[in-house]
């Protein structure tokens, strides 16, 4: 039996995940606000600002109206940016209101909120009725949308605390390409998914400084340690960190030149300013909103976090990039475990 599913946001990555779930055999409708952009899907089965060379299924459906592709949705699919969530989840608790449906949520969206320093999860459980849902779930990993669409073998978490719902979004998602894994701690997946983005801001700016692949390495161990101080102080379990959404999403976001967090970092270390970078991307960069959150939290939590710490002040026009990183090599010598 097919499931009918509304994805909300077709960046790369949310229209990715349509196309899968349409190859599956779900009937999907993507919803974005861009006319031009719903049209293009609809009528050329392209999104060419973020997948350039992919054509999609014509069984993939966009539309302009919210409402339309919410109704009698079995499940609903956030892929907006994190910034936006909450305004997206409002909206969306509003229609739902007026529904006798009850869908499964999930999203696929790696960052933290601005301000609260909320979990997307937690954000879409806070705006979202328990009375207009069944729960909230997330899809992480190690998941480049240019890589899935040439049907590279691609492994990636649905996480949630209740097993059978994260169970139901495996059967949706898994296929021949596309392995699906479950887990129960929604909260080690979240915060690494999204704090793998300020390492791979750090690997972009390295690789533009000529670093090479023993600053690399040094960079993406000891920020996955980092991210696994924070995620535990929350109760996550530090196992999560060595799975697909800790170390694996690191290796592919730290190394890849299609993760626009590498980009940024690469820009960065080159010499532009981040004013420049946000205007050259064109896209949201999810990394620096996240190592604001992160920075504070680490802040008010107690958590020692000096590469987010680095980013946070290159980010922020209190340090360059090679000041940086001769403070990083300058601090005192410490164990690596403990």
């Amino acid at each position: 039996m097919s499931d009918k599913i509304a994805v909300l946001g077709a960046g790369s990555w949310g229209s990715m995940l349509a196309e899968i779930l349409v190859e599956n055999g779900n009937e999907v409708m993507i919803w974005s606000r861009n006319k031009e952009q719903v049209d293009e899907i609809n009528q050329k089965h392209t999104n060419l600002k973020y997948l350039k060379d992919y054509t999609f299924s014509d069984k993939l459906v966009a539309t302009l109206d919210k409402k339309e592709a919410i109704r009698d949705a079995d499940d609903i699919l956030f892929i907006v940016p994190s910034q936006a969530t909450r305004l997206v989840a409002k909206e969306v608790n509003e229609i739902l209101n007026s529904m006798d449906k009850k869908p499964y949520i999930i999203h696929g969206s790696k960052g933290i909120e601005k301000n609260t320093y909320k979990r997307i999860s937690e954000v879409l459980q806070e705006e979202i009725s328990e009375n207009n849902r069944k729960t909230v779930s997330v899809i992480s990993g190690p998941s480049q949308a240019e890589g899935v669409a040439k049907h590279d073998v691609t492994l990636v978490t649905a996480a949630n605390e209740d097993h059978d719902s994260s169970k139901h979004f495996q059967e949706l998602f898994l296929n021949d390409y596309f392995r699906v894994y479950t887990n129960t701690d929604i909260i080690g997946v979240e915060i690494g998914g999204a704090l793998k983005n300020i390492i791979a801001l750090g690997a972009g700016a390295l690789y533009a400084l000529g670093y090479g692949d023993n600053a690399k390495a040094a960079l993406m161990t000891r920020g996955l340690a980092e991210i696994s101080r924070l995620g535990v102080s929350f109760g996550a379990d530090p196992l999560t960190f060595t799975g697909l959404s800790g170390v694996g999403d690191i290796i592919v976001t730290a190394t890849s030149q299609d993760s626009r967090n590498w980009r940024a970092g690469y820009q960065l270390g080159s010499g532009k300013t981040l004013d420049d970078v946000v205007e050259n991307m064109g896209m949201v960069i999810e990394g620096i909103a996240t190592s604001e959150a992160a920075y504070e939290l680490s802040q008010k939590r107690g958590v020692d976090m000096p590469i987010t710490t680095a980013i946070h002040m290159v980010l922020n026009n209190q340090s360059t990039v090679p000041e940086a990183i001769e403070k990083l090599m300058a601090r005192e010598g410490r164990a690596e475990i403990g």
